[in-house]
């Protein structure tokens, strides 16, 4: 599972206190800790009214100055993703685009001759599509758009828009439905989103992030924005690799579990 590390984004109250009041120090512990947690990427998202591209490479700084993990940039403005990457040290992932108006054609062109990857998400200017069908449209798009930009395969990372289970008139079916189809038309691309979007506004929210994390990954998910400090969550994808026979003998199972990644806390 690639993970991406989700704490450093200011829609979360705690975050967006510390960006208002510049406090560098708590923002280079959420960093180093996701780093050591063995997040594959970092997610840097401002969640700003101004200033945001200043703002970004106040903590983009702040981040490589303790880590250098690869950084998410993340913004729905492609534009400012496009300037945020500027200020990172080594390729990262674009956090992201879509079929909305122009953004592939602004973030594409510049990435492609570079080893950045990108997220794209499932939607387009008519909004977030209702059905299978209509997001497997989306995504048809996307990737034409991408093989005419030169974009390999395996550096798109594909969201099918992970939304509240509450809301959902068939669980998760309809996200099943479009990843399976991913997986048998594009084996090389990976199969990202948010984890803990499934789980909002329910109660004992890490169960069902669990369970969705372990069904999602039955389905071909092998990418996620995530919590890398969430240890069930953690043990949770090592044994469901095991169990899909990626892990030879669930060794990494084991070493991971050796290595305290995962299981009880080691005093």
């Amino acid at each position: 599972m690639i993970i991406i590390g989700e704490k450093i984004n200011g829609s979360i109250p705690s975050m967006a206190k510390a960006i208002a009041a510049r406090d560098e120090a708590w923002i280079k512990d959420i960093a180093k800790q996701e780093a050591d947690a063995g997040a594959d990427y970092i997610d840097c998202c401002a969640s700003v009214d101004e200033g945001e591209v200043e703002t970004l490479k106040w903590m983009i700084d702040l981040i490589q100055s303790v880590t250098d993990t690869p950084i998410s940039v993340d913004s729905p403005n492609a534009n400012v993703c496009v300037e945020a990457m500027k200020f990172c040290n080594k390729p990262g992932m674009i956090n992201s685009v879509s079929g909305e108006g122009d953004k592939m054609d602004v973030v594409f062109p510049v990435i492609a001759d570079t080893k950045w990857d990108v997220m794209a998400l499932l939607c387009d200017d008519t909004g977030i599509p209702k059905t299978a069908a209509d997001r497997i449209r989306v995504l048809e798009n996307i990737m034409a758009k991408a093989k005419e930009y030169g974009i390999a395969e395996n550096r798109i990372h594909i969201d099918p828009l992970v939304e509240m289970l509450c809301t959902a008139e068939d669980g998760i079916a309809m996200v099943v439905e479009v990843m399976t189809y991913i997986k048998k038309n594009y084996p090389k691309v990976h199969i990202s989103g948010a984890i803990s979007n499934i789980s909002f506004n329910l109660p004992y929210r890490k169960i069902v992030n669990l369970a969705f994390a372990v069904l999602a990954m039955n389905a071909g998910m092998d990418s996620a924005v995530m919590d890398p400090l969430n240890r069930d969550l953690r043990g949770a994808i090592y044994a469901t690799e095991a169990l899909l026979g990626e892990d030879d003998f669930c060794m990494e199972y084991i070493s991971a579990f050796r290595e305290g990644i995962f299981g009880p806390v080691q005093q």
